[in-house]
Order: structure tokens, then C-alpha cells, then sequence
């Protein structure tokens, strides 16, 4: 009888876990460049000599749906969406490393530096945070080339400033974090870095959206919800079935 209850209640925990995924997901459903995490669930299967004697369910994130979103026209010059398959490369949160994300509705924070909607500093070649001169009007060129025109000066060309550090995953192994932002894992737990890619492309004055779909992660949530009913009136049943045999038991 422990088996069965431990075997439920192991997929109980594997049914939370899917309906925080479900959760977050709905909750970035609006999140520009979001891209929907991926649940899985496996068996892990214990032998006691060359007998099956329980088999546990393990969820976990598997990864990120890198499908594309919409793109929908915003007419500000600083969003930007990306073509293909590249990322734009942030600096982490943490400032240790670099992130990626789709996300392109950029901004100057108050302390010049390029950011996007999360506060992340976005990276221009070099490696460095991209900062603008205070005041300067901005544009964004087809390849990334950030462009500054200082309104002050009448008839001022307008000059490159940075390029954005474009990136392409392909090839390379991509874990999403918990804080949302895609990596390249790296040894002892640390993070990688992609590549530049000189041929990528953005498209200014638009901005992608989050590829969740609404409907079907409505769906997966109550899925995820009458799966943990189902194995809690497992345990329930299974608690019955105890009493009823002791029940018996002591009618001998």
C-alpha cells in the first residue's frame, strides 16, 4: 500500500510543478519576446533485486518553445524584433555573464545605459553595455547599429554609437533559468556565451510578441488540475482500502 500512495503522490508533485510552468506561462502571455516553457514528465523506475517496486514521475522543464511570435508595429524607433532564429544578448541580472532573450522594446534608463522592458542592459559588440549620450536622439539601423543625433547641434548627421550583439543559438545547448532568461550552460553551473552573428537582422519600430497561445495553455492548466485530483482520490482510495483490510483483520 506504500507504494501506491508514494507513487501517487510522486505524481502529484509532478502535477504542481506542470500547473506552475502553466501558470507563469499565462502570466507572460502579453510579455514581448516571452517564449513559452516546454513541462515534460518522465518514470523513474526503482528495482528491488530484479523486481519493479515502484516508479516515480519526475517533472521538469525541458526547455523553451523557440517558435515565433507576432509581430505587431509599435511606430517607437527603440522596439525592435528580431528575424530568423537570433537573440539579443543582455547582460545578466547578476552581472556576471550575459543572457538572452527576444525581448526589444528598448529604452534609455536614467543612467544612459540601452536597457529592454526586464531592466536588462543591453550589449552592444565589445561585450560592454551599450550607453547613449544624454539627450541624444535615437534610431536603430537594420543591423543593429545604434544611431545618435544630438539635437542641440542643428543639421547634425546622426552617428553610430554601438551595434547590438546579435546572437544565434543554433548549434548550441539553451537551458531557460527560473529567472526566465535563456543561457548557454556552462561548467560547474556557470553560463556559456554564444557567438555574434554578423548577418542577423532586426526590424525597427516593431516589437514580438510572446508565442503563447492563450486557449491551449487555459487547456493545459485544467489538465494539470484534474491530473492532481485524480492521484490525490488515488491516495484517498488507497486509504480506504487499508482501513476496510484492517477492518477485517481485526473481525479475526
Amino acid at each position: 500500500m506504500d507504494r501506491l500512495i508514494y507513487t501517487a503522490m510522486t505524481a502529484m508533485n509532478a502535477a504542481m510543478d506542470r500547473q506552475r510552468v502553466v501558470a507563469n506561462n499565462l502570466a507572460n502571455a502579453s510579455t514581448p519576446g516571452f517564449r513559452q516553457e516546454v513541462f515534460a514528465v518522465t518514470p523513474a523506475t526503482l528495482r528491488d533485486g530484479s523486481l519493479e517496486a515502484r516508479a516515480m514521475a519526475r517533472g521538469n522543464v525541458r526547455g523553451a518553445d523557440m517558435g515565433a511570435g507576432r509581430s505587431v508595429p509599435t511606430g517607437n524607433p527603440l522596439d525592435v524584433s528580431l528575424e530568423g532564429e537570433a537573440l539579443l544578448a543582455f547582460q545578466s541580472p547578476d552581472r556576471q555573464g550575459e543572457v538572452y532573450s527576444r525581448r526589444g522594446d528598448l529604452r534609455v534608463a536614467a543612467s544612459g545605459v540601452l536597457e529592454n522592458g526586464d531592466g536588462l542592459a543591453v550589449l552592444g559588440e565589445g561585450g560592454a553595455p551599450i550607453t547613449v549620450p544624454p539627450g541624444y536622439i535615437l534610431a536603430i539601423a537594420a543591423d543593429g547599429t545604434v544611431l545618435g543625433r544630438d539635437p542641440t547641434q542643428a543639421n547634425s548627421p546622426s552617428e553610430p554609437i554601438d551595434r547590438i550583439r546579435m546572437v544565434n543559438p543554433e548549434g548550441s545547448p539553451l537551458a531557460k533559468g527560473i529567472d526566465g532568461f535563456l543561457k548557454v550552460p556552462g561548467p560547474n553551473g556557470g553560463t556559456g556565451v554564444l557567438p555574434p552573428d554578423p548577418t542577423a537582422r532586426l526590424t525597427p519600430g516593431t516589437l514580438e510578441m510572446s508565442n503563447v497561445q492563450t486557449a491551449d495553455t487555459l487547456v493545459q492548466m485544467v489538465e494539470a488540475q484534474r491530473s492532481f485530483e485524480q492521484r490525490a482520490r488515488v491516495i484517498a482510495t488507497a486509504g480506504e482500502l487499508d482501513e476496510a483490510g484492517a477492518g477485517l483483520m481485526a473481525l479475526r
